[in-house]
């Protein structure tokens, strides 16, 4: 088999080639890009700041979006600064959705790289370095992923670092009736598993099955009511029953939960899919 060498060349400094070529070829193939199976949502979106997403893209599965900012060249602190500020913003907007950011550019910098490290803490970034390819059927392009999101654990695989808090504290967090819901959902959950119990933390309001921590869902009772996490994977179904039920949705947590906040009228009026959602949640994490 022959070895050939391949002939890689700059976009940003091609006479014919441009960013808007660019922008084109990703948007006629996502794929490229190698994050998986993605739609186009948009392009030249728009920013209440006065700028523009090049592209957002859709994972068409799990409806997990990607705010995408393409640079020609070697990036640099703009270009990083404006990508963490439209995924800050989209993801403000669609709450309903999971939000990554993305950074394309030709040339990565060992300097720009590390600060990108320390913004990865608390930004879901992915960054992509583009290698364009003259070949003698077209143009190929290589995108190697030399930052990637930081996985997030479990909610409760550090457990043991958490401060031990008591029913009494979290009702001075909260309020004593809205305590009272952590306890009317753990009665829902108690057809699921009755040696179920409540297992207050600093934290969260967590479960534990005889004595082990099993937080498939955690409470976080607050002043006017509750915010609910259940861990389980996000699905167009749960999705569509979410909006249509009413109840007020937040954003899907990166560790892979549907978050949700109710007052006690929620509860009265969304016992049935409240239920249904926690049996998912409940096998996803047996």
């Amino acid at each position: 088999m022959k070895v050939v060498k391949l002939k890689t060349f700059s976009l940003k400094q091609h006479s014919i080639l441009n960013e808007a070529w660019l922008q084109k070829a990703i948007t006629d193939d996502p794929a490229l890009l190698g994050l998986g199976d993605l739609v186009v949502r948009d392009k030249e979106r728009v920013q209440p700041s006065g700028g523009r997403i090049d592209l957002v893209l859709q994972d068409s599965e799990s409806g997990t979006r990607y705010e995408v900012e393409i640079q020609l060249g070697t990036t640099d602190e703009t270009h990083i600064v404006r990508t963490i500020e439209y995924w800050d913003i989209e993801r403000t907007r669609y709450p309903q959705y999971d939000h990554k950011a993305v950074l394309i550019a030709e040339n990565v910098t060992s300097r720009f790289l590390n600060v990108l490290r320390l913004f990865n803490g608390v930004v879901p970034l992915i960054v992509l370095q583009l290698s364009a390819i003259e070949t003698v059927d077209g143009i190929g392009l290589h995108f190697t992923r030399v930052l990637d999101e930081m996985p997030r654990g479990l909610v409760d695989e550090d457990e043991a670092v958490y401060e031990p808090a008591t029913l009494q504290d979290w009702e001075r967090i909260g309020t004593p009736q809205t305590v009272q819901l952590a306890r009317d959902l753990l009665a829902l959950c108690k057809p699921l598993d009755a040696s179920l119990e409540l297992k207050p933390n600093k934290h969260y309001i967590g479960l534990q099955r005889q004595g082990v921590a099993f937080n498939f869902v955690t409470f976080r009772p607050q002043k006017v009511g509750i915010k609910i996490s259940l861990k389980m994977p996000r699905t167009e179904e749960v999705d569509r029953q979410l909006e249509e039920s009413g109840l007020e949705l937040l954003e899907y947590a990166r560790s892979g939960a549907y978050r949700i906040k109710i007052g006690r009228e929620g509860i009265a009026s969304h016992g049935d899919l409240l239920s249904e959602l926690l049996k998912q949640a409940f096998n996803s994490r047996s």
